[in-house]
């Protein structure tokens, strides 16, 4: 037996250690495998968040499950159960209704206007604590299949062997620590199963996310609006550094475009999150942007990116870092221009479109 649900994180997690080098993304099915979670993710010092996702019971037997229902409309019906309790199309869908109503709002209360975490090419591991039927768990993984997760691992400290053999064909990789022959709930297997209430669940992912602004070191995140000398001008930016950054990114667009662009800012938080710093930087000031001259001065561009670059690289700790350039539009032009330079040290180039034709003649 585990003394508690954070005992059988801790074991858990023991047995997760393999996949500390992946990029990986911990989400826990809330409410009972949140607590669970919060030990695993601390192991592979990985962010976490959640999956909500909820079971459909049979109507008059809402203890026997039918299916489940999760974030994004996914829902997963066991024909069998559904054939066993005569369960018709009616039924089935006023059951779905209800309980996607539910989805919607535990996402709201658990995340509290946050934004999910990245799911998108990484490590998913997805921890309960406790597998019964695998109607939820087997939601859960076609949740983040649905949102490209590259690999999926389902993890928990108990369930029985039938369980296990069910969710084997949804996941890459099923981890669970014990598989009973005498299974008839997952609270038999705890010593202390006191029910998670939502506000531990929203407490536990707010202290989740303050510690990720924290790595083991002590080190902190930047994440700060920023003026770069640019002559006598001062160019507004963002730069966002995670802890311990493998490298730096700096992203130069030309007109159409700015620091706040939606689409800049997606790209720079997927890199933020695999571990590059960013500096969204705009290279013209507000009123420079509407004059179609200077939009197209690629040597002016070109210039204040490369003083952008050595003057980023006088913060602590991003002086040593390969740099990549990250352009679009006429600073895709000024980007190659400022790469072809050996004294930027610029390692890497992509450009998202743009006018990199602009850079021929220099």
């Amino acid at each position: 037996m585990f003394s508690d649900r954070a005992d059988a994180g801790r074991l858990l997690a023991e047995r997760l250690r393999h996949l500390s080098t992946e990029d990986v993304l911990v989400l826990g099915l809330p409410r009972g495998g949140v607590p669970v979670a919060v030990e695993v993710a601390r192991a592979l010092s990985a962010p976490l968040d959640v999956v909500v996702v909820r079971k459909l019971g049979m109507p008059g037997r809402p203890e026997v499950v039918m299916g489940a229902v999760g974030e994004g409309g996914v829902v997963v019906v066991d024909d069998e159960v559904m054939t066993y309790g005569r369960v018709g199309p009616r039924e089935l869908a006023a059951a779905r209704e209800r309980e996607e109503r539910e989805v919607e709002r535990r996402v709201v209360r658990f995340r509290g206007g946050r934004p999910p975490q990245q799911v998108h090419g990484r490590t998913v591991v997805l921890v309960d604590d406790g597998i019964a039927t695998g109607s939820t768990a087997r939601a859960a993984c076609r949740v983040v299949r649905a949102q490209g997760a590259a690999r999926v691992v389902l993890a928990a400290p108990v369930a029985p062997e039938g369980a296990v053999r069910r969710v084997r064909g949804e996941a890459d990789e099923v981890v669970c620590l014990e598989t009973p022959r005498d299974f008839y709930a997952v609270g038999q297997w705890y010593r202390d199963f006191t029910q998670t209430s939502d506000d531990e669940v929203v407490r536990l992912l707010q202290t989740a996310d303050a510690a990720g602004d924290r790595d083991a070191s002590g080190e902190e995140r930047v994440d700060e609006d920023v003026l770069v000398p640019a002559g006598t001008l001062l160019l507004p930016g963002r730069l966002t550094v995670p802890p311990r950054a493998r490298c730096l990114v700096v992203f130069a667009h030309g007109s159409g475009s700015s620091r706040h662009s939606p689409r800049n800012d997606a790209v720079a938080a997927a890199l933020q999150q695999r571990g590059l710093a960013t500096l969204l930087l705009d290279l013209l000031t507000a009123d420079e942007e509407g004059e179609r001259e200077l939009v197209l001065d690629v040597e002016l561009l070109a210039g204040r990116l490369a003083g952008a670059v050595r003057w980023v690289r006088q913060w602590a700790g991003l002086a040593s870092l390969p740099v990549g350039l990250f352009g679009a539009s006429t600073g895709a032009a000024a980007a190659l221009w400022v790469a072809a330079d050996p004294a930027s040290r610029v390692s890497a180039v992509v450009c998202r479109g743009g006018r990199p034709d602009r850079s021929e003649e220099h």
